[in-house]
């Protein structure tokens, strides 16, 4: 499996910004889509944004116009630019790696960093 570390929640208030960072371990990084999620109290955890090898990118729609993804395979790491925040993105938000399946290695997770958007 994949280390992954994610870096740069905490407490904004609505209207602010947030960048998340995600720093993961060994060579497969690069080949493998990448992906953020949340999950809010009692809620499911849910797709925020993806991220493939070839940077094709998908957002859920709640956040589309208002959160980026990228990535940059040199330093391992793949991130996540939060603007405009509202309340209702309030969760933990953990990183993703989806290595692709010929190379048998599986799906990984962080830790997750929590995001707390209140005035």
């Amino acid at each position: 499996q994949v280390q992954l570390v994610e870096t740069g929640g905490g407490l904004v208030q609505p209207g602010g910004s947030l960048r998340l960072s995600c720093v993961g371990s060994g060579s497969i990084f690069s080949i493998s889509t990448m992906g953020w999620y949340r999950q809010a109290p009692g809620k499911q955890r849910e797709l925020v944004a993806l991220i493939t090898s070839e940077d094709s990118i998908n957002y859920a729609d709640s956040v589309k116009g208002r959160f980026t993804i990228s990535r940059d395979n040199d330093k391992n790491a793949v991130y996540l630019q939060m603007n405009s925040l509202k309340p209702e993105d309030t969760a933990v938000y953990y990183c993703n790696c989806r290595p692709p399946a010929w190379t048998g290695t599986s799906t990984s997770w962080g830790q997750g960093t929590q995001v707390i958007v209140s005035s």
